[in-house]
């Protein structure tokens, strides 16, 4: 079954990769949507770039949010740490809605995203996480690309972050109950965590499970007691 489950997530990953090529620009109902809301931020994860989230940001849309993207991470290959510097950059150069912006993103995209955290962007009240290995990602050993061993749990950033605990109260990691990928799991502790009944690390970010999963994840942040409690 474990391998079945491989098998599926890369259909999906592949399929997905090849969807997104439709997309040039973001969809221009994603600007419109409830101004008392937050304005959502996609952060895709590594070798991805927004288009493969294309499926979850029409769902947070037709929920009636706002959602826009960051240009210029091209495959998402570049250093946490610099990542979320240039989003935070990008995102002060706008001035943010009077109800704060929101992140929302997939595996290494969530790690960029509690960066942007930890650097106290204006306007960025939290970070509603998929399938993120905030631990580090033992796997990543496998892999001769250094920008995929950055994400080895011994990584200075990975660590760095890790210990960065203050934030982790604005944090919702979703997850599903198989993840090949991140094994260890995507339980973020003083997080609010969601599991999902899907298996995959790519998959799950098509399914309605994850999609509702989010939204709850969404309506925690923007309550005025966000706490840390496993949902």
């Amino acid at each position: 079954m474990t391998l079945a489950w491989w098998a599926l997530d890369y259909v999906y990953a592949v399929w997905r990769q090849l969807a997104g090529l439709a997309h040039r620009r973001p969809p221009a109902r994603w600007a419109h949507g409830d101004s008392g809301r937050p304005t959502l931020v996609l952060v895709p994860g590594i070798y991805e770039n927004w288009r493969f989230l294309v499926p979850l940001g029409d769902a947070l849309n037709a929920a009636g949010y706002r959602v826009t993207v960051i240009h210029g991470l091209g495959l998402n290959l570049g250093g946490v740490r610099e990542s979320g510097e240039a989003i935070s950059r990008a995102l002060d150069r706008v001035r943010p809605a009077a109800a704060g912006r929101i992140i929302v993103a997939h595996s290494k995209g969530g790690l960029i995203g509690k960066q942007v955290l930890v650097d106290g962007t204006r306007g960025v009240h939290g970070l509603v996480a998929v399938c993120t290995p905030f631990g580090g990602a033992r796997l990543a050993r496998l892999f001769t690309d250094r920008r995929v061993r950055a994400l080895l749990p011994t990584d200075e950033t990975i660590v760095m972050l890790g210990s960065s605990t203050a934030v982790n109260g604005r944090i919702v990691s979703v997850f599903g109950t198989f993840d090949p990928h991140v094994p260890d799991g995507s339980t973020l502790d003083g997080a609010t965590n969601i599991e999902v009944p899907v298996a995959g690390h790519f998959r799950i970010l098509g399914a309605r499970a994850t999609h509702e999963a989010v939204l709850t994840g969404l309506g925690v942040l923007t309550r005025t007691d966000v706490r840390g409690d496993d949902m």
